[in-house]
């Protein structure tokens, strides 16, 4: 079975729509920061609550990808101790549509956390909300068991019906392009942009064509 952790996130947004990649603000937090990839667990977060991505870290399988929905700005989902005890249950790293805190210690550990960023102040524990459910994290719409994978580039996520076609067509793509010579995709390059011109009727393509 192919690895997702193999494939870049450019290569998969190559070959999804735009609504499968999470929109700039949700980033990685620390750097280098390693390619993760796995299962989405879904959670959903009211503003200024963390209660269900606290119960997710005892709940999701190891191998898991936690996507939070929150959209809130003024309080964190999680800290260190959080993060370490998903690390411990061996989730592979979080995906959240809001901030966290304690990135010292996220760093130093090297769980892998994309999110909108940073601040002290901790949420409350008071709002249940059902797991697994259709949530919606960087303007995406995430399915549990849907596949997540995040680099240093952004985060894509995989509609779990299209795993294997999409493993496939990504992974044929990094072989075409790993046997083509730099020469040959300039080559290749300037040729389209010039066809392009061209049909524009800009005088741009005839020296390109040269």
């Amino acid at each position: 079975m192919i690895d997702f952790a193999d494939l870049p996130t450019t290569t998969l947004a190559d070959l999804l729509d735009r609504a499968q990649v999470m929109d700039i603000g949700i980033r990685p937090l620390w750097s280098p920061t390693p390619r993760m990839a796995g299962p989405a667990y879904t959670v959903r977060c009211r503003p200024g609550d963390n209660l269900m991505l606290h119960a997710a870290i005892h709940l999701a399988e190891p191998g898991s990808v936690i996507v939070v929905e929150s959209g809130d700005l003024d309080y964190a989902l999680a800290g260190g101790n959080v993060c370490a005890v998903a690390q411990s249950r061996g989730i592979a790293g979080f995906v959240l549509d809001g901030l966290i805190r304690d990135l010292a210690e996220v760093r130093a550990a090297q769980f892998p956390v994309f999110a909108r960023g940073v601040i002290p102040i901790p949420g409350a524990k008071a709002c249940p909300e059902p797991l697994n459910v259709p949530v919606s994290c960087g303007g995406v719409t995430v399915h549990s068991g849907d596949v997540v994978v995040a680099d240093e580039e952004g985060v894509v996520v995989v509609p779990a019906a299209r795993r294997d076609e999409i493993a496939a067509q990504a992974t044929a793509k990094l072989a075409q392009e790993a046997a083509e010579t730099l020469d040959d995709w300039e080559s290749a390059h300037r040729a389209k942009i010039a066809g392009i011109l061209r049909t524009a009727g800009r005088e741009e393509a005839a020296a390109l064509a040269g």
